[in-house]
C-alpha cells in the first residue's frame, strides 16, 4: 500500500479546485445572482487557508486528537483488551449480528442526533472489536462509514444537519418524516447487506499471514534454542549463545517471509496488546455504559420532542446557591443543557472517565502520558485530513465558482425538475464537505428558480439524501476520509469495494423521488 494515500487524494482535490477558480467565474446569490468575474486562488493561499480552517474548525480536529489520546491511555489498561475479548467471545458464532447492530446504532445516532463527527468517540472501540473478530479493515470501514452515511441519507430529527435546509425552504423540522424514516430503513438495510456480503470470510487474509509468519518464527526460535542448549554444554561463551538466534531469525525474515512481515507491520491496525491473566472488567463496562448514555442524552434534540426538562434542570443547577454563592455555576463554569451539546462539551466527561479508570486500574502517570502521546500520534492523520478538507471549504467559499455551475444546470429546465435537482444536489456536497455550507451554497438560489413551494418537501428530501450518498465516495467527505486515514485504507480500494452499494442506494433513492413526484 502506498503511504499517505488519503492525504495525497485530498491535496490533489485541493489543486483541482484551485484550477477551477482560475477557469470559472465567481458568483454569489444575495437576493439576486451577482457575477464577480474571476476570483483566482493564489499559491500563498494554499498555506493561508489551512490556518483559516484551523481557526474556524480546529475544534473538530482537536476532538479527534483527544479521542486518540483517550484510547491511547485505555491501551495501557490490560483490562481493556480483556473487555474487548469478552464482547467478541459473547458474539462468537454470531458475528454478523454484532456487525448489523453496530451499523444500526451508528445510523440511528447520526439520523436522530446529527453526530456524524461526535460518533468518533466510539469509532476506535468499534474498529477494535471488528478486527478482533477476524474481519479486515475494509469491513471496519464499511460498518463505521456505512452506518454514518445511512444516518445522513435518512436524517430524521437531527436539526443541526437540517437547520439551513428547513429554514431556507420554510419547512417544519419533521417535514416528510415518514418518508425519511423509510429512507433510513432502506439505507441501513442496504449497508448491512453489503457489509455481510463482503465479510463472508471471517478470518482476514492479513490475520492469516500474521499467523503463518508467527508460526515460522516460533519454529526457528525453538530450533535455535535447541542448538544453543547443545553448545551451552560444550562452550561457556555468551557470545556464541546469542549470535545464532539473531542471525537465524533474520534469515527467516528474508525473501517472501520478510514481505509478509512488512505487510503485517503496514496494514494491520494496532489494537490493544494481548494480555495474560484475569482482569476485572466491570469498571470498564460501567464507565463505557454511562459514557454512552450520557452521549445519547446530551445529543438528542429534546427541543424537537418538546421536552424542556433538561433546560430547567441545567438552569436549576446553575442558579443553586449556598450562602448566596452559586457553587455549581462557579465550579462547572458555562455548560449547555442536554440537547444542545457540542463535541467540545465531551472533553470534560472524557477526562473524568479516563481519570477514574486510571485510578481504579492503578495506571502510572508515566504510562498515562506515554499512552496519551501514542494515541495522539495515531490521530494525527485524521486531524490533518480534517484541516485540509476544511481548507477546501474555505477555498470554495472565498472563490465561489460553484454557483455558476449550478445556474447552468438548473437553467436547462424551467421550474422543478427531478433530474436537474438531483444533479445539483450531488454536486454541492462535493464542493462543500460541511452539510450547512452545502445547503447554503445552492438552496437560496434554487428557491429563486423553483418558486412552487408545494415541491419544497420533496426538494428537502432530495438534497438531504443526496448529501449522504455523496459522503460515501467524495474525496471531500470528512467522515469517509478521516476513517480511511485512521485505518490506512487506500481511497482506490474503498471505491472498488463500495461501488455496488453506491449504485444500489442511488437507484433506490431515485425510484423513491420519482414516486413522490408523481403522487
Amino acid at each position: 500500500m502506498k503511504k499517505h494515500n488519503i492525504i495525497k487524494v485530498v491535496l490533489i482535490t485541493m489543486l483541482v479546485f484551485l484550477l477551477l477558480s482560475w477557469i470559472l467565474p465567481a458568483a454569489y446569490y444575495s437576493g439576486q445572482f451577482v457575477d464577480q468575474g474571476r476570483v483566482q486562488m493564489g499559491l500563498f493561499d494554499l498555506f493561508n487557508y489551512p490556518l483559516t480552517a484551523l481557526s474556524y474548525f480546529g475544534y473538530i480536529g482537536l476532538f479527534f486528537i483527544l479521542v486518540g489520546g483517550f484510547y491511547g491511555i485505555l491501551y495501557k489498561i490490560p483490562a481493556y483488551r480483556t473487555f474487548l475479548e469478552r464482547i467478541v467471545k459473547l458474539f462468537e458464532g454470531k458475528e454478523k449480528i454484532l456487525l448489523s447492530i453496530m451499523v444500526v446504532v451508528i445510523a440511528l445516532l447520526v439520523s436522530v442526533c446529527g453526530i456524524q463527527f461526535g460518533i468518533a468517540l466510539f469509532i476506535p472501540f468499534i474498529i477494535s472489536l471488528i478486527l478482533l473478530m477476524g474481519y479486515d479493515k475494509i469491513t471496519a470501514a464499511l460498518v463505521t462509514v456505512g452506518g454514518a452515511i445511512a444516518g445522513l441519507i435518512g436524517t430524521t430529527y437531527a436539526v443541526n444537519n437540517t437547520g439551513i435546509l428547513t429554514a431556507t425552504l420554510a419547512l417544519d423540522a419533521d417535514f416528510e418524516i415518514g418518508i425519511r424514516w423509510a429512507i433510513l430503513l432502506v439505507s441501513v438495510a442496504l449497508v448491512i447487506f453489503n457489509v455481510l456480503m463482503y465479510a463472508k470470510i471471517k478470518k482476514s487474509k492479513v490475520e492469516v499471514i500474521k499467523e503463518e509468519v508467527k508460526e515460522k518464527i516460533e519454529k526457528v526460535e525453538k530450533a535455535v534454542a535447541k542448538k544453543v542448549e547443545v553448545k551451552k554444554a560444550a562452550v561457556k561463551k555468551t557470545s556464541t549463545k546469542k549470535a545464532p538466534l539473531k542471525k537465524t531469525v533474520k534469515t527467516v525474515k528474508k525473501g517472501k517471509s520478510a514481505n509478509k512481515a512488512a505487510l503485517i507491520e503496514e496494514d494491520v491496525i494496532i489494537v490493544p496488546a494481548k494480555v495474560n491473566g484475569n482482569h476485572k472488567i466491570w469498571p470498564l463496562v460501567l464507565t463505557f455504559s454511562l459514557l454512552f448514555v450520557l452521549f445519547v442524552l446530551a445529543f438528542l434534540p429534546w427541543s424537537t420532542f418538546k421536552v424542556d426538562a433538561f433546560e430547567k434542570a441545567t438552569l436549576a443547577v446553575q442558579e443553586f446557591t449556598i450562602f448566596k454563592f452559586p457553587i455549581f455555576a462557579k465550579i462547572l463554569g458555562t455548560f449547555n443543557p442536554f440537547g444542545n451539546w457540542t463535541m467540545t462539551d465531551l472533553f470534560l466527561p472524557m477526562g473524568v472517565v479516563i481519570l477514574v479508570l486510571a485510578l481504579i486500574y492503578k495506571v502510572k502517570l508515566d504510562d498515562i502520558l506515554d499512552g496519551f502521546i501514542e494515541g495522539v500520534k495515531k490521530a494525527l492523520a485524521p486531524f490533518a485530513i480534517v484541516i485540509l478538507l476544511y481548507s477546501i471549504l474555505v477555498l470554495v467559499t472565498y472563490h465561489p465558482f460553484q454557483l455558476v455551475i449550478y445556474k447552468s444546470i438548473l437553467g436547462l429546465t424551467k421550474g422543478f425538475n427531478i433530474a436537474t435537482t438531483v444533479v445539483v444536489a450531488l454536486l454541492a456536497p462535493i464542493f462543500n464537505s460541511d452539510i450547512a455550507y452545502s445547503f447554503q451554497s445552492v438552496i437560496p438560489y434554487y428557491t429563486s428558480i423553483v418558486t412552487k413551494t408545494t415541491n419544497y418537501p420533496l426538494v428537502g428530501v432530495i438534497f438531504q439524501s443526496m448529501y449522504g450518498v455523496v459522503m460515501l465516495f467524495a474525496p471531500t467527505s470528512l467522515v469517509l476520509m478521516s476513517i480511511l486515514a485512521y485505518l490506512k485504507v487506500s481511497y482506490k480500494d474503498w471505491l472498488k469495494t463500495i461501488w455496488k452499494l453506491l449504485l444500489e442506494l442511488f437507484v433506490v433513492l431515485l425510484i423513491i423521488f420519482i414516486i413522490l413526484a408523481l403522487i
